[in-house]
This record gives structure tokens, sequence and C-alpha cells, in this order.
């Protein structure tokens, strides 16, 4: 497209947001009059978010600050039923009524930090999908909607193709999910005026049903798509894995000190892309970040980490990480507020695995990948390297504070405590 006019497009184009978009032309024209009303979807599989989710939150965030629209967010009470099969090898564990309420009660909070909620044009929506999908009557359901619906067409979409063509199983339940979704389109607009679906390029698919499906069905406008980048580090990796597991956005699934060290320890080459999509820093001030260079580029990580997770957790929790790594990296001292697993203190008594305080400590996943780290000298206790994997920790191990500093590598650090 031409250099975008409104703001909302502009924003999203110089951060780097945009991957595909459906006449952006167009798009743009409304975004410059107010005139949309955007939606993301998010199914409840966990208790927390992931930060794979964190651009389509960013985007609803930059479509509301930018005078744009308004904002919605999807809750998935209903489409969770069936699960996604978009990017998937094999079929979701399906969850039931009661853990995915549960799930969508907890993942809720994390809207309140970036949108605002309330009456006015631009303030945002939360909405649950149940509302009009558990209701459906199947058999209206088939007239209505599915008759609009070709399966030859649905079996080239990525979601159905990638995995009949590594002969993996595809359930009848999953190849209902576009439908499902393509309705969700239908029916945000005719309850809100909805015009924008907006999501990762794994959606584009599902988007673009949702917009055919709402010509067929007689939806006057004209409907929109938007689907920002799946990230992937410089390195090749997925963006927001790690050793040992997702990175959750709800403090409870990962603490505020996790969190800021995960972007901590960007990869030189990303931090620049990471600064635009993750934090609200003025372009100008990120361009000033971009040239820094050799161990000045750490300065950089710092900023991204406690911008990144101010916006998550707070900047008083976000500045207390970067104090406590600070304090751990910089001074060599223990810092009081490293993460914290507590232990009976009967068990630490009785002697516990090396191995087994590793894992329970979350630092690795499993006794054989800490049993790989000793051999490779990354693991140490109260700063001092495991050199045995049949070695056991006791009491005479914690220090004068009474707890013990377990650490893997020369950045992740846990606190054992008795209790």
């Amino acid at each position: 497209m031409t250099t975008p006019k409104s703001e909302f497009l502009k924003i999203m184009t110089e951060r780097g947001f945009v991957h595909q978009g459906s006449d952006l032309e167009g798009l743009d024209k409304l975004a410059s009059e107010g005139r949309i009303v955007a939606y993301v979807g998010y199914d409840c599989t966990a208790p927390s978010l992931h930060i794979g989710h964190l651009l389509s939150i960013m985007m609803l965030r930059w479509l509301q600050t930018s005078g744009a629209g308004k904002p919605i967010s999807l809750m998935g009470g209903g489409t969770t039923r069936i699960g996604d099969p978009s990017g998937k090898d094999e079929t979701r564990v399906m969850r039931t009524v009661e853990e995915i309420e549960a799930n969508k009660d907890s993942i809720k909070q994390v809207f309140a930090k970036f949108l605002q909620f309330g009456d006015r044009r631009t303030d945002a929506l939360m909405v649950d999908n149940a509302e009009w999908l558990a209701p459906l009557n199947y058999i209206d359901f088939l007239r209505d909607v599915g008759r609009h619906f070709s399966v030859n067409r649905m079996l080239t979409m990525d979601s159905a193709k990638l995995r009949l063509d590594r002969d993996q199983e595809l359930s009848f339940i999953e190849f209902n999910y576009m439908l499902l979704q393509a309705y969700d389109f239908v029916e945000l607009n005719h309850r809100y005026s909805c015009n924008l679906q907006m999501g990762g390029s794994d959606q584009w698919g599902n988007i673009v049903t949702g917009i055919d499906l709402g010509r067929r069905m007689g939806v006057k406008e004209q409907l929109y798509g938007l689907t920002c980048p799946l990230l992937t580090t410089a390195s090749g990796a997925k963006m927001g894995k790690t050793a040992s597991g997702a990175v959750w956005l709800n403090e409870l699934q990962l603490s505020a000190y996790d969190y800021w060290q995960f972007w901590r320890n960007t990869e030189d080459a990303d931090v620049s892309r990471f600064l635009k999509l993750f934090t609200f820093l003025p372009l100008e001030e990120i361009a000033k970040l971009e040239r820094l260079s050799g161990s000045e580029i750490n300065d950089a990580k710092k900023v991204l980490a406690t911008e990144a997770t101010a916006l998550v957790h707070g900047r008083d929790k976000a500045e207390a990480a970067a104090e406590t790594a600070r304090k751990t990296f910089e001074q060599g001292t223990l810092a009081d507020d490293l993460p914290t697993i507590e232990i009976p203190s009967a068990e630490l008594a009785d002697g516990i695995g090396v191995l087994a305080a590793f894992v329970k400590a979350g630092l690795v996943a499993s006794n054989s990948e800490a049993r790989r780290q000793v051999q490779g000298g990354g693991l140490k206790v109260n700063d001092q390297a495991v050199t045995s994997d049949k070695a056991t920790l006791g009491k005479a191990d914690a220090d004068a504070s009474g707890v013990i500093k377990l650490s893997l590598g020369k950045k992740k650090h846990v606190l054992l405590k008795p209790v």
C-alpha cells in the first residue's frame, strides 16, 4: 500500500506489525475516520495467555490509543470447546466447561493492563462467543451457515492441509472450527458493527473465511482482516518458548523477575525489533538504542526488559526485577526477591537429590536434562558447580538466611527455602 494516512496503520507499518491485510487502503480510510471496530479472539486453553498473544494485544492497544476505533477482546468460551487446529500437529486436549470458565476468568486480568474499558466510543469491550455459540441449534446452523462453506476449499486451508499432508489425524470437530470462527465475525458485526478481525498470520485463512461468510450472509458493509507475523528470533527459534515452557503473562504462572529475565536474554539482533513491537517507547528513542553496540547493547536489553515487564506487571515490579538482576549479576550479592520455591524442612532433613531440586525449582524440565547440565558444568548450588548427579542437598547447604541458591548458567537463579 502507499504511505498510510491514519495514525493507526502508520504505527502498525513502522513498528513491524503488518504481515497481511485485506484492502489496506480502505482500512486506512476507516482508521482515519475513527470508524474501526476490531476484534481478536483468545481461546481459553490455559490459565494465562503467553507472549505469543502479546502482539495482537498490542495491536488492540495501538488501535485504541491512536483513536482509530474500538477494540474487542473476544473470549473463546465457545470455540475452546472445539479446539483450533491451526499450527498444531495433533488434536488439542479437550477441556471441560469448568476448566474453560476458570481459564477465562484467569486470563481476563491481562487486558485491563492494556485497554481502557468503559462507555466511550473507543472504549474496549470484552465478550464471550459462548453467548451465541453455546445455544446454536445444529440443524439450523448447518442450514443457515454451513451451506456457505465448500469442503474443497476448507481442505486447502493450512490448518487442515498441513495435517493431511503429514497423514496426521484431523478430527471432524476440529474441522468445524473455521465455521465457528467465521461465524464469530458475522455475529460480532451484527451485535457491535465489528468490521475488522486481527490475529497472527496463522489465522489468515480463518479470517478470510469470515470475511467471505459475511458477504454471503448479507453483511452490507465491507469486512477487513489484518494479521501480524508469527515471530521467530534471529536464530530461528520460535518466539516465546524456553527450555522450561511458555513465557506466561500471568504472574502465578511466571514471576515478574523471570519475565524480565526472558527479555533481558534477547539475542542482540532482535533488540531493536522487539523494542518496536513490545514497548511503547517512541521510535526516536528506539533509534538511539539501536546505535548501541558491543557491551553497550546490554543497556538496550535492560531497557527492553524493564519496559516490556512494566506493561504486564507494572512499573514497580519491573524496576524491582531490574534491581534484583543488578544485585545478583553485577554485585554478586543474594537479592531477597529472587524467585523462591518453598520445600518442607522434613524433606530437606532427609536429603533431596540435587537433580530433583533443580526440577522442583523449575530451572530444568526433567532429571535427564539436569544430568546433562551437570555434565556440562551448568548447575551451581550456592555458586559452586555441581560435579556429581548423585549429590544431595540437606540443611547444611542452607546459608545464614536459611535458603539454598540454585543456579542454571549465569542468568537463572532460584532460592530453595525450607518451611
